[in-house]
């Protein structure tokens, strides 16, 4: 095991663990919501989620911005590991959303705007990962993820603003300063373990990534085969 791979896996650790005390503080320690009761609970994992989901997504725009003008391959395979990550990341907010809406809302679902910006986000870089499994040539599919990557970003920050933009049921973000100081703590430390576990998993997907494609490398293509056949 090399040093970088060690150092990742203690970060990967290290946010499980953080992630732990960040629940329990969010579950035994924190105060109610005053309206919302213990369901507000919740938050302390969807929010974290949430920024974390917003931040890979915006790591894998500028990872697909320095693909087009470098062409590395080592590049194009974080670039992978970011987008899978935040598909994943905003997969498991769009089920949290669904769960916390139930209780406060009254449905499972509401074409609300965060709700339909944020469905829409994971489809589209979803829908990059699909991209990638119909293109053979390497360098065609690294530069036509890091194109559908760009172009997929819009909606990124239609999703953290469009609350501020138009009529949503979703609440407008909180700050500290109107927060229990209780609250924000479980926030703050289930942000970090969240985003030390998805540097973990970019990093093991990237590898994964690196490692398919020296196979593909070493590979002989198919009609070579049928040839010495």
């Amino acid at each position: 095991m090399t040093r970088s791979s060690l150092t990742i896996r203690l970060v990967g650790v290290a946010g499980i663990l953080l992630f732990l005390v960040g629940c329990y503080i969010g579950l035994f320690v924190a105060p109610p919501e005053r309206h919302m009761g213990d369901v507000q609970r919740m938050l302390y994992v969807h929010v974290p989620t949430a920024w974390i989901a917003l931040l890979t997504l915006t790591a894998a725009f500028v990872l697909a911005i320095v693909s087009l003008w470098s062409g590395r391959e080592r590049v194009d395979s974080w670039l992978v590991g970011a987008i899978e990550t935040g598909v994943v990341l905003s997969s498991l907010l769009i089920v949290q959303g669904m769960l916390w809406a139930k209780p406060t809302w009254g449905v499972w679902w509401d074409w609300d705007v965060r709700l339909t910006t944020t469905l829409v986000m994971a489809l589209l870089f979803g829908g990059i990962l699909a991209l990638r499994s119909f293109i053979v040539d390497t360098r065609r599919r690294a530069s036509w993820s890091a194109i559908a990557t760009i172009v997929s970003f819009v909606d990124v920050p239609l999703v953290y603003f469009c609350v501020r933009w138009w009529r949503s049921l979703h609440q407008v973000q909180s700050s500290p300063e109107t927060m229990d100081p209780a609250m924000v703590l479980p926030l703050r430390i289930n942000s970090f373990a969240i985003l030390a576990m998805a540097i973990w998993f970019v990093a093991q997907r990237a590898a994964l990534e690196t490692r398919r494609k020296r196979e593909e490398a070493v590979a002989p293509p198919e009609a070579m085969e049928v040839e010495v056949a």
